[in-house]
């Protein structure tokens, strides 16, 4: 069986240089624009417990959106990002987030299944090695727990994905890339004993989409 090719990512470095210039106008650009998929992947992950982990919150824009008697901790590789984040958690009295970290999301600081659920929106594309952030993912929920991915995965085939091939230099420059397919870490999934629960299209047109997950109980 053939494996999925790897691709390089950014390194980390470079990563926080980007999302230092981004977070001033990161509300701006993607607020309305992820809405739909973000809300989605919140109600998705609440239904695994109160216990979940936000992988790369960044300005804390889902924050919001979580049931009030959940357990959210966040985490980001930007201090600039969540600078915005601890901002907006104040500001509209979240109490149901317990902490937000710089912390990489392929080296998490946590012990083995401490939470319900891990959602990442937006992220596993960009990290330099999206297996070992989902290997990571896997670690920190509690078996039986579940996974879930907000992301632009481009299409293996048919109209659309010639359109993203033409469009991938512009989604790349905004952070989405039309190269990196579902398939991939559904294959990490298969790999490790995960089950994929479901990808279902989304907000706008099916451009987002939302990977589920569950670890074996």
């Amino acid at each position: 069986m053939l494996s999925e090719p790897q691709m390089a990512g950014p390194s980390t470095a470079l990563m926080r240089k980007a999302y230092a210039r981004w977070a001033p106008v990161y509300d701006v650009v993607y607020d309305k624009l992820t809405e739909p998929a973000a809300r989605a992947a919140v109600e998705a992950a609440a239904e695994h417990g109160p216990r979940i982990l936000e992988a790369g919150g960044g300005t804390g824009l889902a924050l919001g959106y979580y049931p009030k008697a959940s357990f959210v901790c966040g985490v980001d590789l930007s201090e600039d990002m969540l600078k915005r984040a601890r901002a907006k958690v104040k500001r509209r009295n979240l109490a149901h987030v317990k902490g937000l970290q710089v912390m990489d999301v392929c080296h998490l600081g946590y012990a083995d299944a401490s939470f319900d659920a891990v959602v990442a929106q937006f992220l596993i594309t960009l990290v330099p090695d999206p297996e070992a952030a989902m290997s990571e993912f896997l670690r920190v929920v509690r078996p039986g727990g579940g996974i879930v991915l907000a992301n632009h995965f481009g299409q293996s085939d048919g109209p659309l994905a010639r359109v993203e091939e033409v469009v991938a230099p512009l989604c790349t420059k905004i952070g989405w890339s039309s190269d990196f397919k579902a398939t991939r870490i559904e294959a990490w999934a298969r790999r490790n004993g995960v089950e994929v629960l479901g990808l279902k299209p989304t907000f706008p047109g099916g451009f987002f989409k939302i990977l589920r997950m569950r670890k074996p109980g």
